[in-house]
């Protein structure tokens, strides 16, 4: 398998850095309302999905057998941890902004404590069909899928200075978090390949996962922003509420043909294509070098604590 020839990587660093949001602005990429609330929404998604990738990992931890994807997985669980902790912050922030957020937090809450939780699709029969460890690796899968969207978006993000005109520490908050998602990027994928049994079954099952990620990865963006834009005083803001899916999407490629402040659609699909391939692997996806340079010149990581 792919895991047995990974190349010797550098220990994940845990970093605890500070921000300071208070005098940011919602409209934090100036005239990009769209844009603004695309991010912005992602504050109320990211707490309850990381701390369930950590549920997740730390029941998965006692069947990994190599030492190295070990400690990697481990400096996972913290960088995760970590990023929960600094995307509170930002729930807070809007929260303080007039945002009412508990709508978009409780069907987080739901997707990540009752579907995905430890009864499948919150059902204890279904759970014992299943079996607990099937059940388990299987969601280990979808946090592969789901990494590869982070460590795509980490890779734009360290490629385009669309946010250079933004609120320079919403900017950073979200530039260093995806800087370790570039960091981290092939662990979920080998943690994944780690526990499946055959390199079939792991093929076939990461495309199936994906197939069912990619939507629900975008549907839920898509339905975090239209929330908060339902709630901006702005009436231009407020029209982004009543976009569908489809428009959502054609805004997004807009945005990032003439703005670059968010990807491209054509961009996440292209790349997401590359998962079909039987010998994918994140390692290419991504610049580690790039990452850390970020995170080196990250006002708020170095004002913060490393260990």
């Amino acid at each position: 398998m792919q895991s047995q020839q990974r190349q010797e990587r550098h220990q994940l660093v845990i970093r605890q850095p500070k921000f300071d949001l208070a005098d940011s602005p919602v409209h934090w990429l100036p005239k990009d309302e769209f844009a603004s609330h695309m991010v912005n929404g992602i504050n109320l998604l990211l707490p309850a999905g990381e701390l369930w990738f950590c549920r997740v990992y730390n029941k998965a931890l006692p069947m990994v057998t190599d030492p190295q994807l070990r400690k990697d997985v481990e400096g996972f669980i913290r960088q995760e941890a970590n990023h929960a902790r600094a995307h509170r912050q930002a729930e807070k922030w809007l929260a303080d902004n007039g945002y009412d957020i508990e709508p978009v937090l409780d069907r987080a809450n739901w997707l990540f404590g009752q579907v995905l939780g430890e009864d499948a699709l919150g059902y204890p029969l279904l759970t014992r069909a299943i079996g607990t460890k099937r059940w388990l690796v299987l969601r280990v899968g979808i946090i592969a899928a789901i990494e590869h969207f982070t460590g795509m978006l980490g890779d734009w993000c360290m490629n385009s200075d669309g946010w250079d005109i933004g609120d320079p520490v919403v900017a950073d908050l979200f530039r260093w978090h995806l800087a370790e998602e570039v960091e981290h990027r092939s662990v979920a994928f080998e943690l994944f390949e780690h526990l499946c049994k055959t390199e079939l079954g792991f093929y076939v099952s990461r495309q199936a996962l994906m197939a069912v990620v990619f939507p629900m990865f975008i549907y839920l963006l898509s339905d975090a922003a239209r929330d908060l834009a339902g709630q901006d005083p702005d009436p231009k803001a407020r029209k982004i509420a009543r976009m569908s899916i489809v428009r959502m999407v054609f805004e997004m490629e807009r945005n990032g043909r003439s703005r670059d402040t968010l990807p491209k659609f054509s961009m996440l699909v292209r790349r997401t294509l590359r998962w079909a391939a039987p010998s994918f692997h994140p390692e290419p996806e991504g610049d580690t070098e790039q990452a850390l340079a970020y995170i080196a010149r990250s006002p708020s990581a170095q004002a913060g604590t490393i260990h």
